[in-house]
């Protein structure tokens, strides 16, 4: 576990400390407008891979803060933050989920075993064909350094999936803002799949395509990202306003 800053308006959830770099951008951005801190969920290789502990390590951190913040998270990193927010809700106060699936334990990695099955090909050559699957922009990164960051994941996973079986996790929405985000274009998190989410959303929460956008369109469209992301904050807090004022005069 890696966590950043001592006070915070924002916390980023990573679950995939190898793939930091695909956020960085992002960060930095919202970093210009807002107190951020990271928090990232790291493994061994002898830990079983395991949801419900990175959870309880996260809370576990956010309880010496007695604080509620906005969290933000993307993959599996949304997804522990998901599952934060649902268990421990008085700790956060809007929730903002970046390529994250209505089932959510349905991440990149589920793609990856589903062609090492179908297709009986190898680790790397499953890894390879699964970062094409991810980046649809053009990438400066070297092809062997992209499969080494993308095995370490695999590693780090705190999901069950295995060639034998693929995890499962409850699905639904949560009782704070919400807001959605996914990539035009992302084969992991496709259209379809985006809009299973509005089963249940209630009325202040948002779903957001970033235009062309793939997986990790975060990393690729970070300034219009931000921008949306802010919207979504700025409107909470008014609708926070308005409820206090309201409240005032009763």
């Amino acid at each position: 576990m890696s966590i950043s800053r001592d006070s915070f308006d924002v916390l980023w959830v990573s679950g995939s400390p190898s793939l930091r770099c695909f956020s960085m951008p992002l960060i930095k951005r919202l970093s210009q407008h807002l107190d951020i801190a990271g928090w990232e969920y790291f493994q061994t290789l002898d830990e079983p891979g395991c949801i419900d502990t990175a959870v309880e390590l996260l809370h576990n951190y956010l309880e010496t803060k007695q604080i509620s913040i906005d969290l933000v998270g993307h993959g599996i990193g949304g997804t522990i933050a998901l599952m934060f927010a649902r268990q421990y809700p008085e700790f956060v106060k809007s929730l903002t989920l970046l390529s994250v699936a209505a089932q959510p334990a349905n991440t990149w990695h589920v793609n990856y075993y589903q062609q090492r099955k179908i297709y009986s090909l190898s680790r790397a050559e499953a890894l390879l064909n699964t970062i094409h699957n991810l980046f649809r922009e053009e990438i400066t990164y070297h092809p062997q350094k992209l499969i080494n960051q993308f095995n370490k994941d695999l590693d780090n996973l705190p999901l069950m999936h295995s060639l034998y079986d693929i995890e499962k996790l409850p699905m639904g929405g949560v009782s704070m803002p919400l807001m959605i985000c996914g990539g035009q274009v992302d084969p992991i998190l496709s259209y379809l799949e985006l809009y299973k989410w509005k089963e249940w959303l209630k009325p202040e929460d948002i779903i957001w395509k970033c235009p062309q956008g793939s997986h990790f369109f975060h990393s690729f469209y970070p300034d219009l990202v931000c921008e949306e992301i802010l919207k979504f904050w700025k409107k909470q807090q008014n609708l926070t306003l308005q409820k206090d004022f309201v409240q005032s005069q009763v």
